[in-house]
C-alpha cells in the first residue's frame, strides 16, 4: 500500500489535516486512476529511514538526524504536490482524461521554445538591426528562469533590471510573485500572516535592488539627468518616429493641448488590466506571465518587433490549447500578411513618395489589433479548457441535448 506523507503548515488550509494519507481513503475516479499509474513509481516502493542505534556517538546521531530531517521534509515536498494534484483529480470530470497533459507530451517543450524564438523571423529581424531590444529579453528571460526555480533573489534583481532599462517590466510583478507564493505553498489569502510577510520580503528586495542599480547610475554619471532622459521620454513620448505601435500617428494628428490626456489614458492601459487578470489568474500565474508580456509588447509606447518574438516564444507552452482557439487560421494569415505588408508600405511611403502615412498606420493598426484577438482567443481557449476540466467535455442541457459554452 502506497502511503503519502506530508507535514502540514498552518498555512496549508488547502488540503486536509492529516498526518498520513491514503489513496485507498479517497476513492479516487478513474481519472485518478489513469494518471496516478503515470505519476508513482514501483508498486513495492516504501519510504524507510533507519536511525541510528543506542551505540552511536551524539555527534554522529545529530548528523544521521539533520539529514534524516532534511531528506524526510524534501520528500514530503514532493508527495506533497502529488498530494495536491490527486485532489485536484478528483474535482474533475471523469471524462476529461484526453485533456491532462502527460510527461511525455511536454518533453520537448522547452527545446520547441527556445525553436520558436531563436528561428521567429521577428527575432532574426531584431538582430539584423542590432536593437537593444535583445538585451531587454535577455533580462527578462533570466528574470522568468530565476522565478520558475524559485529564487527570490534572483527574480527581484533581474525584475529590477528589466524595469530600470524600459519601465513596464514593473507589471510582470505580480505573476512572479503569484508563483514563488506557490512554490512556497502559501495560500493568496489576505488574511493569511505568510501571504503579506512573503510578499513584503520580495517587493522590498525588489525595490531595494532597483534603488541600488538607480544610485549606479548616478555615481557612474554624477547627475539625475537620466530620469527625465530615459523614464520621461518613455511616458511622455515625445518622439513620434513612425513604428509598429499605436502612439505615433495618433499624437501627431492631436491637438497639442489633448496630448497629456490622452497620453495618460493610453499609458494606462499597460498598467490597468494587471489587476483584474491577477484575480483571475491567480492559480495560473505563468500564464497570467504571458499575457502581460503580450499587453506590454502592444500597449508600450515604442514596440518593437523583438518584444513580439519575446511572447510568441510562450506559445508552443500552451499548444494543448489548439484545439479550443477558434480564430487562430484567420488571425495568423493577418499577422504575416501585415508584417510583409509593413517594409511594402514603408517604401512606397518614404522612398516612392505614392502612398502616405494613413497607409502605413492602417497596417500598424490591423497588426495590433490581430495582437489583440490573438492573446484574447488563447485567454478565452484557457478559460474553456478549465472549464471543462471541472463540468466535463461533453456538455448537455437539462433536456439531455447537447449545450454550447458561452464565454459571457
Amino acid at each position: 500500500m502506497w502511503t503519502y506523507w506530508a507535514k502540514f503548515t498552518p498555512d496549508m488550509t488547502q488540503l486536509p489535516s492529516l498526518e498520513c494519507v491514503t489513496l485507498e481513503s479517497w476513492y479516487p475516479s478513474s481519472l485518478a486512476q489513469w494518471l496516478t499509474r503515470r505519476l508513482r513509481g514501483p508498486s513495492n516502493y516504501t519510504p524507510a529511514y533507519q536511525y541510528g542505534s543506542s551505540s552511536d556517538s551524539l555527534w554522529d546521531t545529530s548528523l544521521q538526524y539533520i539529514s534524516v530531517s532534511e531528506s524526510f521534509w524534501s520528500f514530503s515536498l514532493v508527495q506533497f504536490k502529488k498530494q495536491k494534484l490527486l485532489i485536484e483529480l478528483d474535482r474533475y470530470a471523469p471524462d476529461v482524461a484526453e485533456l491532462i497533459r502527460t510527461p511525455m507530451e511536454m518533453h520537448y517543450i522547452p527545446l520547441k521554445v527556445a525553436l520558436f524564438y531563436l528561428l521567429n523571423p521577428y527575432t532574426v529581424m531584431s538582430c539584423v538591426a542590432k536593437s537593444t531590444c535583445a538585451i531587454n529579453n535577455t533580462i527578462i528571460a533570466f528574470f522568468i528562469l530565476a522565478t520558475i526555480k524559485g529564487s527570490t533573489l534572483l527574480s527581484a534583481v533581474f525584475l529590477a533590471l528589466a524595469t530600470y532599462q524600459s519601465l513596464y517590466p514593473l507589471t510582470l510583478f505580480a505573476p512572479a510573485l503569484l508563483y514563488l507564493l506557490q512554490r512556497q505553498f502559501i495560500p493568496v489569502k489576505l488574511k493569511s500572516k505568510g501571504f503579506w510577510l512573503y510578499t513584503t520580503q520580495y517587493a522590498a528586495l525588489y525595490l531595494c535592488s532597483l534603488v541600488v542599480i538607480v544610485c549606479l547610475s548616478f555615481f557612474l554619471l554624477n547627475s539625475w539627468d537620466f530620469i527625465p532622459s530615459v523614464y520621461g521620454f518613455i511616458l511622455s513620448v515625445p518622439d513620434l518616429t513612425p513604428n509598429i505601435g499605436l502612439f505615433w500617428y495618433f499624437f501627431a494628428e492631436m491637438f497639442e493641448h489633448f496630448s497629456l490626456f490622452f497620453v495618460c489614458v493610453f499609458q494606462i492601459n499597460v498598467f490597468f488590466y494587471t489587476i483584474p487578470l491577477a484575480i483571475k489568474l491567480k492559480e495560473h500565474p505563468i500564464f497570467f506571465l504571458f499575457v502581460q508580456l503580450a499587453i506590454i509588447s502592444i500597449f508600450k509606447s515604442y514596440p518593437t518587433v523583438g518584444d513580439v518574438a519575446l511572447y510568441m516564444a510562450f506559445l508552443p507552452l500552451w499548444s494543448h490549447l489548439y484545439r479550443f482557439l477558434r480564430n487562430i487560421f484567420i488571425l495568423s494569415c493577418v499577422l504575416v500578411v501585415c508584417s510583409l505588408l509593413f517594409p511594402v508600405l514603408w517604401h512606397l511611403w518614404i522612398y516612392a513618395g505614392s502612398a502616405n502615412s494613413n497607409f502605413y498606420y492602417a497596417i500598424t493598426l490591423t497588426f495590433n489589433v490581430g495582437q489583440i484577438l490573438l492573446i484574447s482567443d488563447y485567454f478565452y481557449a484557457f478559460l474553456r479548457r478549465e472549464y471543462y476540466l471541472t463540468h466535463g467535455l461533453y456538455l448537455t442541457r437539462k433536456d439531455g441535448t447537447e449545450a454550447m459554452l458561452v464565454l459571457k
